[in-house]
């Protein structure tokens, strides 16, 4: 859900990409504590997996403190079976004895008493410990559980990437060489496409050569209904020159990045509400602007998707 807020609000600035810097600053301010919270929420999942290792430790020392407690209960047993025997042959003589000593057999007795009444109290502390310890091995062994669907999930949502990455760069093949490359880091898969596949210097209406590329990508996410997408706009450090509908690099990446939205629109089989438009300006870049390479480098669009976080999330909250 705090994946979703944060494309939610990238969206919020699209659609308002004339407010004011005040504006853009809180909503820039929301933006990173949102992916503060999700670096913390994997910080979290990292946390409890050193802790599922603490406890089997712990398991796994208090199963040796319970073979060795036993065996101490069988040695007591042994030593009160030998005195029940004993005291079983006193009660017999006690008779004959009472006349001649019977102060020692009372105290004999009384200390007979006292050591059966210590072994039903020793023997009632090994039952409770026996069920904590049960208790703990059942509590460990949901908690497993819930790792290994933990990890199951991580690893189909991995191996989804993978074959989107796989499916990305067979339809978009054609224009591997023309600005265009295809890459998966960090659990997502960036598709970048430099201007001059896309755009005239200057302007955001995308061009055929162009538009054919983003319907090539628009026809693999409408296979993947579960896939976040996110289109920034790039610029280089050179000053907009233009006048009319545009103030500045910024102005000129939002409307860059909205075409790119408005082309997947046309398949109806993309859900709007997976799509986000961020413009990004000359503020992230891939390249040095120091020269006409690296600038071409860094005008750029940058497709980002991202797998949702829904099913991991909810085992997250079933371990808590």
């Amino acid at each position: 859900m705090k994946i979703k807020a944060l494309f939610f609000l990238a969206g919020l600035l699209v659609l308002n990409s004339c407010v004011s810097a005040k504006k853009y600053d809180e909503l820039e301010s929301r933006n990173a504590a949102l992916q503060r919270d999700n670096r913390e929420m994997s910080s979290e999942l990292e946390e409890f997996r050193r802790t599922d290792e603490e406890l089997k430790k712990e398991l796994s020392g208090l199963r040796t403190d319970y073979e060795t407690i036993t065996t101490e209960r069988n040695d007591l047993m042994q030593k009160l079976n030998t005195l029940r025997n004993n005291y079983e042959s006193l009660e017999e003589s006690y008779d004959a004895l009472e006349q001649n000593s019977s102060a020692a057999i009372a105290e004999n007795s009384r200390q007979n008493r006292e050591l059966l009444a210590q072994l039903d109290e020793k023997e009632a502390a090994l039952i409770q410990e026996k069920n904590r310890l049960e208790k703990l091995e059942k509590d460990l062994a949901v908690r497993s559980q819930r790792i290994d669907e933990l990890e199951s999930v991580i690893a189909a949502k991995d191996a989804k990437m993978n074959a989107l990455r796989e499916a990305v760069s067979n339809a978009l093949t054609n224009f591997e060489g023309k600005g265009l490359s295809v890459e998966q880091r960090d659990g997502k898969v960036y598709v970048s496409m430099e201007n001059k596949l896309l755009f005239d210097s200057g302007s955001w209406a995308v061009n055929s050569e162009g538009r054919k590329a983003v319907q090539q990508l628009g026809s693999v996410l409408a296979q993947n209904p579960d896939i976040a997408v996110l289109i920034e706009g790039h610029t280089d450090n050179v000053p907009y020159g233009g006048s009319g509908q545009l103030k500045d690099n910024w102005d000129l990446s939002t409307k860059r990045a909205t075409a790119i939205v408005q082309i997947l629109r046309e398949n109806s089989n993309i859900d709007p509400q997976n799509l986000t438009a961020a413009g990004r300006g000359e503020y992230a870049p891939v390249a040095s602007n120091d020269s006409e390479t690296g600038r071409a480098k860094n005008r750029r669009i940058e497709v980002i998707l991202t797998p949702k976080l829904d099913e991991i999330t909810r085992v997250l909250n079933e371990i808590e």
